[in-house]
């Protein structure tokens, strides 16, 4: 087994501002363990999602102004766990690098794409009935994916397919999410210890 592969890859982060206290730690390699407490239970809910149908391992610990509504500490937990993924891809040598999944959840549908290229972008085409699922606001479900691509330096294109029931779509998207990110940073042995980039780089 190639060198690179026994390389662990794992990383914390720490983020401590006036409105937020996030710590998020993910294991690459890991087997959909999560350890996650955000405040906000349907949060809470989509990265356990994520965790679990990405085989990632996570524990992310945050405490944030609450009282004022739930933005902050969504934000900040996706900025401080797309940071994380990309410490722990450390130089990216032997990864896929680019993937897709589409995950049905009963009457929902929900397409992800990935592509690990250190050009952070997202483009996300969801359709929410409601304002809220639990106490999260339906249109931070968006800026939680655009907020994790950036941080991440990953190219995200996600869209609904189907769906009708809010937490459904939400739910099928956190898990398509994991499915891809697994499936990208997964190592391809043909091309062990190599940067899948004619740039010979995706940090840059």
């Amino acid at each position: 087994m190639p060198d690179l592969v026994q390389r662990q890859r794992r990383a914390t982060v720490e983020r401590n501002t006036a409105e937020t206290q996030v710590r998020a730690s993910v294991d690459l390699d890991g087997t959909g363990v999560a350890n996650v407490s955000t405040g906000l239970g349907f949060y809470d809910h989509m990265l356990n999602a994520f965790a679990r149908h990405g085989r990632f391992d996570l524990d992310v610990q945050a405490t944030g102004d609450l009282h004022i509504d739930a933005h902050h500490t969504m934000e900040d937990v996706a900025l401080s766990l797309g940071q994380a993924f990309d410490e722990a891809l450390g130089g990216r040598e032997g990864i896929v690098r680019m993937a897709d999944a589409v995950v049905p959840l009963d009457e929902a549908l929900v397409q992800c794409v990935i592509d690990i290229s250190g050009r952070p972008f997202a483009a996300t085409s969801m359709e929410f009935g409601g304002e809220r699922i639990g106490e999260v606001p339906t249109e931070m479900v968006s800026h939680v994916l655009r907020s994790f691509a950036t941080t991440a330096k990953i190219t995200l294109h996600v869209r609904q397919l189907a769906g009708a029931n809010d937490h459904h779509i939400a739910e099928a998207t956190m898990k398509a999410l994991g499915r891809a990110m697994d499936a990208a940073t997964a190592f391809d042995p043909r091309i062990a210890g190599q940067v899948p980039s004619t740039k010979e780089t995706l940090t840059t």
